[in-house]
Formats: C-alpha cells, structure tokens, sequence
C-alpha cells in the first residue's frame, strides 16, 4: 500500500486483508476479540459508531467526522467479515443501483 495519496479503495482492500488476518490470528487484538463476539454486539458498535459520525457532523466538526466515518467504516467491515460479506458484493449492489 502506498504511503502517500491512498484512495479509499485500497484502504477498504487493505482492510479487508487485516481483518481477514485477525479472524484467524490467535494474538489478542483489538480485532480479534471483536470478532469472537455475537453478531448483535458488532452490530452494535456499528450503530454506535454511526451515531458519532451523525453528531459530529451536525457539530459541523469536519476533522471529528473524519475520524468517526473511519471507526464506522472499520465497525462496518468487522461485520461483513462476521456475516461473510465481501467487499465486492457491497461493490456490486452499490454499482447495480447506477443503471
């Protein structure tokens, strides 16, 4: 991954990656350990993470909303990894919706 202009697609890809990784890693992470919860607890913290970006963009807080869209779209990925949901079949639901 490049250091310097990443685009949003190679972070999802890199992140999928990791994520990936730590669902098989016996080391005691962050992500490792949210992956052993129940669906309805990552489920969780994806509301919870969504309603900080609400907040922070109501605040019209551009910096903190930068921050807490990037906790909801990690959140997010943790459970398409729960569920088995990849970042190609969000590509396509998302590219069968422009026609």
């Amino acid at each position: 991954m490049k250091k310097n202009n990443t685009t949003l697609a190679e972070i999802i890809s890199y992140l999928e990656d990791i994520i990936e990784d730590r669902s098989t890693s016996l080391e005691d992470t962050y992500t490792a350990n949210l992956l052993k919860k129940s669906i309805a607890r990552i489920s969780q913290k994806v509301g919870e993470e969504a309603v900080e970006v609400v907040i922070a963009a109501n605040l019209k807080d551009k910096k903190q909303t930068i921050a807490e869209s990037a906790d909801l779209l990690f959140h997010l990925m943790v459970l398409w990894k729960k569920l088995g949901v990849k970042e190609e079949d969000v590509a396509k639901e998302l590219s069968r919706r422009k026609k």
